[in-house]
């Protein structure tokens, strides 16, 4: 998002906020009438129809920007879910501890390669089925959106939008290996402790569901396979086009999909339009009523007086953690070259950069809000019927499970 000359009043960060409160607190306390998309778009419209006309009237060029990068947001989020959408896992493996821990080391590394979006589209429904005979399995989605739809996916700048920013603003495409460190201690570790997690809580399933987990074994079998090349040329297509070239082929390649996939494999896959709709209509309102924040967060950065990798790493990742990620490491990026006497890359060193970056893409496991397929996989989930924790309930399992481990990654990696 361009820089905008217009800075509001930090009143103005209101609309926001009761946004964040409304999708902690309405599905809490009215959850039948949070369920309806339509009520969700009109909490949308209420708190952003304000912010909107403000903008409008002061600064329209940033409605512009916001707008753009929320239809290439939503283009490419759809794009992947749709087509992802037409590969069938068809099979039921055995729900143990370690089927489920090759599922998301998979995720892991499939998320550098094709996004965090795209492993977490792909796999997400095999692994419902997999685990649909057993009782206790929302750590496992807990688990899956840490690791697949957030911490896999810092690698190479296909792994999250910021990474790919960043790619399109001057950092090499190698330059992400370099934090490959990073990546194996944070998946690491949340592999180990869902590892042990799941094994106790797999020894205290109803003997009658191991007995039918058992009994319903098949093995896998892929249907809708051409759909896994036409992720592919998505992924592709969000690398090598600019805009709109870029959003106008990921429109065609789903259309080719959804032309060329049996209706029985959508129907196997229980697709529904339901996940991606209520995505389109909650982050309409996010994308609206984050202006302001994202103006005064620019105009006003450099009071943050950062000069540390390990606070850049905390400052972009907190607020990565509901703001949209790409403008804020935008943001830090820009903050950073402002302050650095450091030139190894793009204007800063080599380590403010990996604050940067780890921030941006690591932190988004702290909330629903904080990265797009956090979303997709609790609307699936909620879809397929499993009651997913709430905004605050899914908080408290990112503040005790990857907070701590935040803290000595920040120590052990960004310290200089």
């Amino acid at each position: 998002m361009e820089p905008a000359s217009f800075v509001p009043s930090t009143v103005w960060i209101v609309p926001f906020a009761c946004l964040l409160l409304c999708l902690a607190l309405i599905p809490l306390f009215a959850a039948p009438w949070w369920e309806s998309n339509l009520r969700k778009l009109f909490v949308s419209i209420v708190l952003g129809a304000p912010v909107l006309v403000l903008y409008l009237l002061r600064d329209p060029r940033a409605v512009e920007h916001a707008a753009i990068e929320y239809v290439s947001f939503v283009v490419l989020i759809g794009g992947l879910f749709f087509v992802a959408g037409g590969v069938l896992l068809e099979g039921d493996l055995e729900a143990t501890p370690l089927t489920n821990l090759t599922f998301l080391g998979l995720g892991a590394l499939l998320a550098s390669a094709i996004g965090t979006t795209g492993a977490s589209m792909l796999l997400i429904r095999p692994l419902l089925s997999t685990n649909k005979e057993r009782r206790y399995i929302v750590h496992t989605l807990v688990f899956f959106i840490f690791v697949v739809s957030n911490a896999g996916g810092c690698l190479t700048a296909l792994g999250d939008p910021p990474l790919f920013i960043g790619y399109l603003r001057g950092v090499p495409f190698t330059w992400t290996f370099r934090l490959w460190p990073a990546w194996l201690f944070m998946n690491g570790c949340l592999l180990a402790i869902y590892f042990v997690w799941d094994t106790i809580v797999h020894r205290r399933e109803p003997p009658e569901r191991i007995r039918l987990d058992r009994a319903t074994i098949k093995p896998l079998h892929i249907g809708g396979g051409h759909n896994l090349a036409l992720l592919v040329a998505v992924v592709v297509a969000t690398v090598l086009l600019p805009s709109p070239w870029r959003e106008i082929a990921t429109a065609l390649i789903v259309l080719a999909s959804w032309q060329t996939t049996s209706a029985h494999l959508y129907h196997a896959n229980r697709f529904s339009l339901h996940p991606i709709m209520e995505v389109v209509v909650v982050f309409a309102g996010i994308f609206v009523t984050m202006l302001p924040a994202l103006a005064l967060l620019r105009a006003h950065g450099d009071v943050l007086t950062l000069e540390r990798p390990w606070q850049y790493f905390w400052a972009t990742g907190l607020l990565s953690t509901f703001l949209d990620n790409t403008p804020t490491y935008l943001t830090f990026l820009t903050l950073a070259q402002s302050q650095s006497m450091v030139n190894d890359v793009v204007g800063v060193s080599h380590q403010v950069l990996a604050g940067i970056s780890l921030g941006a893409v690591m932190m988004g496991a702290n909330s629903y809000l904080g990265n797009g397929p956090n979303f997709m996989v609790r609307a699936i989930a909620e879809h397929r019927g499993v009651k997913m924790p709430s905004f605050g309930g899914f908080m408290l399992y990112s503040c005790s499970i990857v907070l701590p481990l935040f803290v000595v990654l920040s120590v052990l990696f960004l310290r200089d």
